[in-house]
């Protein structure tokens, strides 16, 4: 079966997820609203330009899950979902998914975000499998801290490989769909990278390989 993998933020979905429910959570005012709203921009500044440290960002990203109830997690992110993620899926990421399911694909998000965040933003995309970084849960709570290996740049070839390994699956004509170049560890590594709506860094080098470039902003 051919793998048809994606990523998410300004890929799939036309704005950052992680970003996005930070900035949610300072109008919600659940966490304090100049300083966190100040780092979370930084981080992604950083994300963008290349210079992230995943452990920092996830000690800073992952402290509300623990500080904020299970269940009021649960409406917040149902609002969250509402607001600020289906209005950001387009049509045209839409079509892209129906395109590869229509050809028996395996469609598999791997993302870098939490999966808090994501899993609910996968299943309106009907997609097969996320792959995410995954928070640490002790006794139905979450702990703030990071369970295995973050899902960011190289992280995602060995979680992916983890998984291939797992499910017997292989990355024969495999796809692999993205817009930054902290992706490009992964890109290198499957049968068709594609750049989407990319970053200056993987535009450079997608035209150097002779990558497709595609848009799925309206």
């Amino acid at each position: 079966m051919t793998l048809a993998i994606f990523d998410l933020d300004n890929t799939l979905l036309n704005g950052d997820s992680d970003y996005l429910w930070g900035r949610f959570l300072v109008q919600q005012g659940r966490v304090d609203g100049e300083a966190y709203e100040r780092e979370n921009h930084r981080f992604y500044e950083e994300y963008k330009s290349g210079q992230l440290d995943i452990r920092e960002f996830l000690a800073f990203s992952l402290r509300p899950l623990s500080e904020i109830p299970p269940p009021e997690l649960i409406e917040l992110h149902r609002q969250f979902m509402d607001e600020e993620i289906r209005p950001r899926i387009t049509p045209a990421a839409r079509a892209l998914l129906d395109k590869h399911r229509a050809r028996d694909d395996f469609l598999l998000i791997i993302t870098a975000t939490n999966r808090f965040v994501t899993e609910p933003i996968a299943e309106e995309l009907g997609v097969d499998e996320l792959l995410a970084t995954d928070p640490e849960q002790i006794d139905g709570r979450y702990t703030g801290q990071v369970s295995g290996i973050p899902c960011f740049r190289e992280g995602k070839v060995q979680r992916l490989e983890q998984w291939l390994k797992q499910t017997g699956q292989n990355l024969a004509d495999s796809w692999f769909y993205s817009d930054s170049h902290n992706d490009l560890p992964l890109l290198e590594r499957v049968t068709y990278p594609v750049a989407v709506d990319p970053d200056e860094t993987l535009t450079d080098h997608a035209s150097a390989r002779g990558w497709p470039i595609l848009s799925l902003r309206e």
